[in-house]
């Protein structure tokens, strides 16, 4: 398929819903451009002796080069955010300048931080302090970290090492995970290994991708982790003193009630993307789009007047049920 075709995509509100689908002819913009999007139509795209199946020869290094490609984007933004933190809400420059949320309908919404109690404060910057930490294939504990996922994920099954190419079939890019966490740091391996243990059975139908239709080409189950886990730090607004964003300071209600509610928040966005990922029908060049659908959703839903703890969640309902194919 080439970035000309015409590709039918899901317009809706709700996972899964159908009430404003639509044919649209559109190729990737911004962030979400994947590297292999920009292949030409007929001979015009191939070079002189070489056949257009040829193309599509070597899908494992097309693969390895989009999820560059991502996490280039990610490394990117990662630097802005550190910008974000001399000039956010917490610094003096913060406090000078007026605060603003988003644009909605072309109204700018002020939004007014509220006083944080002592221990939304304390769990704030436990999770911040969680966020500062880079993996580092080197460590022992961050060793131990990754066979610990390896036995949540296949138990009974040998633990191979390090860097092996069974690492493949968790959805690494490579032989060696420790490559691809960047900038999503040490807590990504965290939020992986708490999904396995605290919603096993959730956990395992999206490693082994048992629900729903799936794509000839699917997403990386790992790599797609660490992509969650990011979008949500962002999201959140986490990389601030203080959130300031209307979902990060929604986000400090439900820390109030649990201490683990990054990690739970986490569980639903990768059940969500799943959800997404087969409502759209979506195949691998589709993920960013996806993540992006996944995060409007995600905002929805935190925006809703009887969310009080990440369980009261609409979107919560599917940890516990399976995706009907």
């Amino acid at each position: 398929m080439t970035s000309r075709t015409l590709r039918r995509r899901l317009h809706h509100e709700d996972v899964g819903g159908r009430g404003n689908e639509r044919l649209e002819s559109s190729g990737y913009d911004g962030l979400s451009e994947p590297l292999l999007a920009n292949y030409q139509d007929g001979d015009q795209s191939r070079s002189e002796g070489h056949r257009a199946e040829d193309l599509w020869d070597d899908e494992e290094k097309k693969a390895r080069l989009h999820w560059m490609f991502i996490f280039s984007q990610l490394i990117t933004q990662w630097a802005q955010w550190l910008a974000n933190i001399v000039f956010g809400s917490g610094s003096l420059i913060g406090r000078i300048l007026p605060l603003t949320s988003g644009t909605q309908n072309g109204i700018s919404q002020k939004l007014f931080l509220p006083s944080l109690t002592p221990l939304q404060e304390e769990r704030l910057r436990y999770l911040q302090q969680r966020l500062e930490v880079p993996f580092d294939g080197s460590q022992v504990e961050h060793q131990d970290a990754l066979k610990q996922l390896w036995r949540l994920a296949y138990p009974g099954r040998e633990l191979p090492p390090l860097k092996s190419e069974l690492w493949k079939e968790m959805g690494w890019q490579g032989t060696d995970p420790s490559t691809d966490f960047r900038g999503g740091g040490f807590i990504s391996l965290e939020n992986l290994i708490f999904f396995a243990k605290k919603y096993p059975d959730s956990f395992h139908r999206l490693l082994h991708k048992q629900d729903g239709t799936r794509a000839e080409w699917e997403y990386p189950f790992a790599v797609a982790g660490i992509n969650i886990s990011f979008m949500l730090i962002q999201m959140l607004d986490l990389q601030s003193g203080k959130p300031s964003s209307s979902a990060g300071i929604r986000f400090l209600e439900l820390l109030e009630k649990d201490e683990m509610a990054f990690d739970n928040l986490y569980c639903v966005a990768f059940r969500m993307m799943d959800a997404q990922w087969l409502a759209k029908r979506a195949s691998y060049m589709e993920f960013n789009d996806v993540l992006k659908s996944t995060r409007a959703q995600l905002e929805r839903e935190l925006k809703l007047e009887d969310v009080s703890c990440v369980q009261d969640l609409p979107a919560y309902n599917l940890l516990h049920r399976q995706i009907g194919r």
